[in-house]
């Protein structure tokens, strides 16, 4: 979250948007899928606790 205020202060607000949101959409297509499963998995449980 602070890196993107800092990346806002620098840079126009669409490529630090672009940035903040797209690295873990990155990392969640570089899992495998069983991988992205337990991920999924494990944010329902919190979300339903």
């Amino acid at each position: 979250m602070a890196v993107g205020v800092i990346l806002l202060i620098g840079l126009p607000w669409r490529a630090a948007f672009l940035i903040v949101a797209g690295v873990p959409v990155v990392a969640c297509l570089a899992l495998d899928p069983s991988q992205r499963r337990r991920v999924r998995r494990g944010a329902r449980k919190e979300i339903g606790r």
